[in-house]
């Protein structure tokens, strides 16, 4: 059988550890990283095609015309998207593509390709969730709460995924990830065409080999 790619979009409220599990993922499994991009600056240390793309606005702008991506959205004056051709071919090679964006953006993905696997990253609790973003020690005191109470609200938006996956333990979390991924690989709206090839495949042998 050549099944062809998985798309596996995470996301959840900032906090969750959404970063932390894509990474040990792909540590430990044969994943590609769609890279987005984006018309910020760059950071200092960050490479074009690693981190992001850096694109000017007018090309960014050219490339949504053209609808070259499978989601982008506006924040804080930068454009940020996620490049579509890259993702499907990817997968039509076969390979699984994990997807790390906001909730806006993975619902505007799972409206052009709903044949993804959203899975939605949650903390063990709120009061973990405020320990989180506290640690890392970049937020005010007004920051926070933004952060805080965008987050609560976020967490509403789980029922719109197919998973959800709490972060306690990274380790689990990723193991959690893994399985499902597993168990959508072996779901027969997925590979019915690929077995009813290897039925006509057999049938053949039998009647002329």
């Amino acid at each position: 059988m050549n099944q062809k790619g998985i798309l596996i979009v995470l996301s959840g409220p900032s906090g969750a550890g959404k970063g932390t599990i894509c990474k040990a993922l792909l540590e430990s499994s044969d994943f590609w990283l769609s890279v987005s991009a984006t018309t910020r600056s760059p950071r200092a240390g960050e490479i074009e095609g690693k981190n992001y793309y850096f694109l000017t606005k007018d090309k960014f702008e050219e490339k949504i015309k053209a609808d070259d991506f499978l989601e982008y959205a506006e924040v804080y004056g930068n454009y940020y998207g996620t490049p579509k051709s890259s993702v499907l071919e990817a997968l039509e090679a076969g390979k699984d593509v994990i997807l790390e964006i906001d909730i806006q953006g993975a619902l505007k993905v799972k409206e052009t390709y709903p044949g993804g696997v959203f899975i939605f990253i949650l903390p063990p609790s709120m009061e973990e969730l405020k320990k989180r973003i506290i640690g890392r020690g970049s937020e005010t005191p007004e920051s926070l709460m933004t952060r805080f109470k965008a987050a609560y609200q976020e967490i509403n938006y789980v029922s719109k995924y197919n998973y959800a996956v709490v972060n306690d333990q990274v380790s689990e979390a990723v193991k959690k990830i893994q399985a499902i991924i597993i168990a959508e690989k072996c779901r027969v709206d997925r590979i019915k065409d690929d077995i009813l090839d290897s039925k006509e495949g057999l049938i053949h042998e039998q009647l002329y080999d």
